[in-house]
């Protein structure tokens, strides 16, 4: 017990003095990181440090440890969101070129072949993904006031439009992916 209580000693002391600078490696491994981002990190790292079972082995080398929890935490972050932010942007590249397209009555081609694939996309949706599609990026309303009138949390709204999107997006790849292979 004694060798536990040591242990926790040993790692608070090492994060009151060293915070300045996890906090300093952090932010020189992630981009675009603030303050309080690169605080979360090491918050979240000594949380599950500290959260480790009494029955786990002692830390000898306290400082190679923890800044090896949070290099892994900062893969973490890197490897989702890198996977993410790619992602979004597409979604919402397509997106803006369709709203421009849906309610431009030009007679051209790519936009007519666009609409054609979302509007199928979006047919082929669930009730539940359609309508938030439909509510949010083509009738404006905030999910404030579909929240409002439907009960539905705006956190369950957002997520089903992500999802929507996500969907949205897959289906149309599949569709570009079919339409190159029959061309050739």
């Amino acid at each position: 017990m004694a060798s536990n209580q040591q242990n926790n000693n040993n790692l608070n002391s090492f994060f009151e003095e060293e915070y300045s600078s996890l906090k300093r490696y952090v932010q020189s491994k992630i981009k675009q990181t603030s303050e309080s981002d690169a605080e979360d990190i090491i918050q979240e790292v000594a949380l599950r440090i500290f959260s480790r079972p009494i029955d786990a082995l002692p830390i000898h080398n306290i400082g190679g440890f923890v800044y090896n929890a949070v290099k892994n935490k900062i893969t973490d972050i890197l490897r989702s969101k890198k996977k993410r932010l790619d992602n979004q942007d597409e979604l919402e590249n397509l997106w803006i070129d369709f709203t421009q397209n849906f309610y431009d009555n030009s007679s051209q081609e790519y936009s007519d072949n666009i609409r054609k694939k979302l509007q199928s996309a979006i047919s082929n949706l669930k009730p539940a993904y359609r309508d938030i599609i439909i509510a949010v990026d083509f009738e404006n309303y905030s999910y404030k006031e579909i929240s409002e009138e439907t009960g539905i949390p705006q956190g369950t709204l957002m997520s089903r439009r992500h999802r929507a999107l996500s969907i949205l997006l897959k289906d149309i790849e599949i569709q570009n992916i079919k339409k190159h292979t029959y061309e050739i």
